[in-house]
């Protein structure tokens, strides 16, 4: 299978478990590979069958910015049920990443796949 992809996606969300980061926001950064069938896509060239982009990076900030979580994990396990859901996407690979959370570490984050079989 095909994947598209959106990398480097940079959201505010109120994220973690100490008290002074539940009255803030903080950038998460989110990168997505997405399976879709590009071929049928690009041999039509219609714009109608393919993903859209924009909507994909709209639904995972609005998911991200109404929510408040304590982990990493819980906001990448709601993006990925919502993506499933709202865009029919059988299979994806989602890292989220929380820049600063550790000092010295540039970011940390998790990484997990959902759905059918791996591209």
């Amino acid at each position: 299978m095909d994947r598209v992809f959106i990398e480097g996606l940079a959201v505010e969300t109120v994220i973690g478990a100490y008290d002074w980061e539940r009255a803030i926001r903080q950038t998460v950064v989110l990168d997505l590979e997405l399976a879709w069938d590009v071929a049928t896509v690009a041999a039509d060239d219609d714009l109608a069958q393919a993903l859209d982009y924009a909507a994909v990076s709209r639904h995972v900030e609005s998911v991200a910015r109404q929510g408040r979580f304590q982990l990493v994990e819980t906001l990448a396990e709601h993006v990925a049920a919502e993506l499933r859901q709202q865009f029919g996407i059988a299979w994806l690979r989602l890292k989220v990443s929380k820049p600063g959370a550790v000092r010295g570490a540039r970011a940390v984050g998790v990484i997990i796949e959902r759905g059918g079989e791996q591209a």
